[in-house]
């Protein structure tokens, strides 16, 4: 906050030395100033909306193909290469936990962590369903198609203490890697994957080359899913204290992507619009993140 006062100060004399001498020059380094300011402002407005929990976390980020078969599938890829995008464009750290493959493209499944400053703060605003509508690249006739693919985010719990698990209610199974990276993936059942007996919950992880690794990451994974698993019992019974009060319908999808016959990307939480779809699939994803937080903290989106 100091830094940016004292930016503020120095663009202030700036401004009034441009004036009295009338030096263009000037005016455009006090005009490009007052508009990195403004951004740092707008960070900072949003920094303070993030006053959750867990926000600080890092975040698991799973998707998961909806009806549709490929189509379906190969939205799942186009929303992982979204994520991964908006990530780097952050300097956030984007690992891949597990993937399942599609059938002939895309990918049915797959998870990730996103690692980086309130990485769950800003990601949990995308959880919910995603609806494509588009020209199938793999239907010969050229027809329209809707697919839909879900997003879970969850924050990332570092240590034991956060969910207690007892080792008796793991079943742990390790399998060889089916997806990518090398022979030396698949010569040893470094994967992992793990059940927690009493909820029914398995996560799997067979990203790293060693079991041990592979084990470590599931059981975050684990710990993440309980949790989720825990708060939202808690509020299923704060929602039956203050009965109907309490209840809140969504829709099936938060957000539509269109690409043909026109292209727009709409919020249907906050009715937040992009035209540029491709920017959109590229990681400008923060327009929407923004207006989802500042609707949820009580502000205009």
């Amino acid at each position: 906050m100091t830094s940016l006062l004292q930016n503020v100060e120095d663009l202030l004399v700036l401004d009034e030395l441009a004036s009295a001498e009338d030096d263009d020059e000037a005016r455009a380094e006090v005009s490009d100033g007052a508009a990195r300011l403004s951004e740092e402002v707008s960070r900072l407005e949003l920094r303070e909306l993030l006053r959750g929990k867990y926000d600080t976390a890092d975040a698991i980020v799973s998707l998961h193909a909806g009806a549709g078969g490929t189509e379906a599938q190969d939205w799942v890829q186009m929303l992982w290469r979204m994520y991964q995008r908006w990530a780097e464009g952050r300097g956030f750290e984007v690992e891949l936990l597990d993937v399942l493959p599609g059938d002939d493209a895309g990918v049915k499944s797959v998870d990730i962590e996103v690692r980086g400053d309130y990485a769950y703060g800003y990601l949990r605003a995308e959880k919910g369903v995603h609806r494509l509508v588009r020209i199938s690249p793999f239907d010969a006739s050229g027809r329209r198609h809707t697919s839909f693919a879900s997003v879970d985010v969850l924050p990332v719990m570092e240590g034991d203490a956060l969910i207690e698990i007892n080792p008796e209610d793991l079943r742990v199974d390790t399998f060889r890697s089916g997806g990518a990276g090398g022979q030396h993936v698949n010569k040893t059942e470094s994967a992992v994957r793990i059940t927690h007996v009493p909820t029914g919950i398995v996560v799997a992880c067979q990203n790293e080359r060693s079991q041990h690794s592979n084990r470590e990451t599931a059981m975050r994974m684990l710990r993440a899913k309980l949790l989720e698993r825990k708060e939202e019992e808690e509020r299923a019974e704060l929602a039956r204290l203050r009965g109907d009060q309490g209840a809140i319908a969504w829709g099936n999808q938060i957000r539509s992507y269109v690409f043909q016959p026109y292209t727009l990307v709409k919020d249907h939480r906050t009715n937040t619009e992009i035209g540029n779809v491709q920017a959109v699939m590229d990681g400008e994803l923060d327009p929407f993140i923004e207006s989802y937080l500042r609707k949820e903290a009580g502000g205009t989106p």
